[in-house]
């Protein structure tokens, strides 16, 4: 009996699980947190360690197995994945000369209706075929020669969006035809990653995804983040097909499988011409790349009738859209200052027309992408544009110089205000130290001085801070400080009551803590808890300010990047002189005595983690008291960890205080501790 109990929750985890991962990854839907389908999984993969015999090909937790391949097999395709032709005209003629080919191979007549067709995307991505045998995946193969690709399933399973099992009533074979892909947010998110971490970048999200695919290890695919997309079939078995293309497609999406909104039915030339274009128009917006949009007869009938042409069907046809990529010449190097004080190389460019629009200008990212790339002013640079991403300079093009251009080197100071410019130990990006002081950086700058866990501004959000500094209102964190209800009532959007209720918010934002008042300055590297930190070691302003880096390493849980990011910091004249402003205007705080002459503090060198609703505390307020007592509150359960607080739905960081043994506390027990 307690077998079949286990057997019978095994399964019922393993659909709850398919079912949100469909939810999450395929209609971008989900019904519950993150947080619960983690539990779900762990529960799910506890059984299976457990019980060995419930483990089966199709469950959530197989995702990742298997060992690192010596190389990928070959695999024969049973229908061969054909490649089809590329309309050469990427103008609307090209839909219109399909069109005709069609009607000519039919025989239709010139008064005849219109041909039915299916229009869909053209993704810029690997092509697979997935096979289903009674709707469990059995294999994943790439396309290759079109007659034997490679197996790669074991690196397909990885794929969130691939259902390892599919819904409703599959056939007892089937094959299903699709793309690998990357988005393009993605692409830019693991590059930024890469460039973090001092590693190679990326080229384009095509590469990258083929790459992943046809990785050895499946581990390294499944930290790379793809996505998939069908558009057909191949080999089927005992399924009566619907007679269209587009009926096929609803089948599939039926089944689980991704299949692509952006597509439509359309009827003749003019419907290939309006589809066209109106995929053109919106391919900027797309989250991926496409390089065009493919054609094909809407009946399968139709489709059979007209046949093939050596490896090529005639039903079908991709029209391209013009390259997103193009040559220009490279005139210049300049410096932006972003709204963290990051500089930013930027390629002036001859004007060239790539993607849509002309681009004069183009990241080159930071200096040591710039030398991986080798470019120098005066090169022939390839220049890539794709939709919302900044346009960037791809590379060179390896041609002798006429003469001798050294390499392009950051400047020593600011270009805006004239900081110092520095770059942590390790790190590759170039920094401006003015923070407080820098035009640059002064949107940012009061935004994060006004947010709820610094000075608590209530009110001065970003189309306020927006207006202030465009219509040149502020300058510095004092001003705001000067702002009455005339100079805010001519802002857009803000009468005499939103007016008066800013500067109230003002005024009572002057009466604030040490430690919120040092995460209000925007210090790099110094957040809450360094925050506290620095406050409770040095308990006064001025002792901070005036600290070493060998002092400010004293501070617990401070190493040499953060101390050396406040040193430079208070290093800077003007951003003293902010400090000093501010003091004036009449912002206070609560000064104390060093460390070193107070009293510990009770839960010095106590480690907390807290999860779970708690009765009557909220998290922030709990975590709070806490370290107003001088525990650390740690956001994951480790030996380290002295106590767990856990409330209503806890969930796996009570589990894994368990299995630790960690000492467990509700919010009575952690009342006791905080002294009520």
């Amino acid at each position: 009996m307690a077998d079949e109990h286990y057997a019978r929750r095994a399964a019922e985890l393993r659909e709850q699980l398919h079912h949100h991962a469909h939810r999450y990854y395929v209609l971008d839907a989900p019904e519950i947190p993150d947080a619960e389908y983690d539990r779900l999984f762990q529960e799910l993969q506890r059984l299976e360690e457990q019980h060995p015999g419930l483990r089966t090909p199709d469950s959530p937790t197989q995702r990742v197995i298997g060992r690192v391949l010596d190389g990928l097999v070959p695999v024969r395709h049973r229908v061969p994945m054909l490649s089809i032709e590329t309309e050469t005209d990427t103008s609307a003629a090209g839909a219109r000369n399909f069109d005709a080919r069609v009607r000519r191979e039919l025989g239709l007549a010139a008064d005849a209706p219109p041909v039915a067709y299916s229009a869909e995307l053209k993704f810029d991505g690997l092509a697979i075929s997935l096979r289903y045998e009674h709707g469990v995946l059995v294999q994943a193969a790439t396309r290759g020669d079109g007659e034997t690709g490679e197996d790669v399933t074991q690196n397909i399973r990885t794929i969130g969006q691939v259902p390892l099992r599919l819904a409703g009533s599959p056939p007892p074979v089937l094959e299903v035809r699709g793309e690998v892909y990357m988005r393009r947010g993605d692409f830019e998110r693991l590059n930024e990653r890469q460039r973090e971490r001092g590693e190679k970048t990326y080229v384009n999200p095509r590469n990258t995804a083929a790459g992943a695919v046809r990785q050895l290890d499946p581990a390294v695919t499944a930290q790379r983040p793809l996505s998939l997309y069908c558009y057909g079939i191949g080999d089927v078995e005992g399924w009566a097909l619907p007679p269209t293309h587009n009926g096929l497609l609803d089948a599939l999406a039926a089944f689980g499988l991704p299949v692509n909104r952006d597509r439509a039915a359309v009827l003749g030339a003019e419907g290939l011409v309006d589809f066209h274009d109106a995929i053109a128009l919106r391919r900027d917006e797309l989250p991926f790349d496409i390089d065009g949009v493919v054609y094909k007869v809407d009946s399968l009938d139709l489709q059979r009738q007209l046949g093939f042409k050596t490896r090529e069907p005639r039903w079908a046809v991709a029209h391209k859209f013009p390259a997103q990529e193009q040559v220009t010449r490279l005139n210049g190097i300049d410096i932006q200052v972003g709204r963290t004080g990051k500089l930013t190389p930027v390629a002036k460019l001859e004007p060239v027309f790539v993607g849509g629009t002309t681009v004069s200008n183009a990241t080159l990212h930071n200096l040591f992408e710039l030398r991986r790339k080798g470019v120098r002013v005066g090169d022939r640079v390839i220049v890539r544009r794709a939709g919302d991403v900044i346009p960037e300079v791809v590379g060179r093009i390896a041609e002798p110089r006429p003469q001798y251009v050294p390499n392009f080197r950051m400047p020593r100071l600011c270009p805006v205000c004239g900081s110092t410019v520095a770059r942590e130990r390790g790190g590759i990006d170039h920094r401006c130290s003015g923070g407080l002081y820098c035009p640059a950086q002064r949107k940012q700058a009061l935004l994060h001085f006004a947010g709820r866990r610094a000075m608590d501004i209530e009110g001065l959000g970003d189309k306020i801070v927006d207006q202030l500094v465009d219509g040149g209102l502020i300058r510095t964190l004092p001003e705001l400080y000067t702002l009455g209800v005339a100079k805010l009532a001519v802002l857009e959007r803000m009468a005499d009551r939103s007016a008066a209720n800013l500067v109230a918010a003002l005024e009572k934002s002057k009466q604030t803590t040490l430690p919120r008042f040092l995460y209000a300055l925007g210090i790099r590297h110094v957040g809450e808890a360094t925050a506290r930190d620095l406050a409770r070691h040095f308990g006064r302003m001025d002792g901070l300010m005036d600290a070493s880096v060998e002092q400010l390493l004293q501070v617990r849980d401070v190493g040499p990047v953060v101390a050396q990011s406040i040193a430079t910091f208070f290093a800077q004249p003007h951003n003293r002189e902010v400090v000093e402003q501010l003091r004036a205007a009449g912002v206070t705080f609560e000064e104390g005595e060093p460390a070193a002459h107070a009293a510990p503090l009770p839960l010095a060198g106590k480690t907390f983690v807290l999860t779970g609703t708690l009765p009557t505390l909220t998290r922030d307020e709990a975590k709070a008291r806490l370290e107003a007592l001088g525990a650390k509150v740690a956001g994951s359960v480790s030996r380290k960890t002295d106590y767990v607080v856990a409330g209503a739905e806890a969930g796996s960081k009570l589990d894994k205080a368990r299995e630790l043994g960690v000492p467990l506390l509700d919010e009575p027990g952690l009342l006791a501790i905080l002294g009520d």
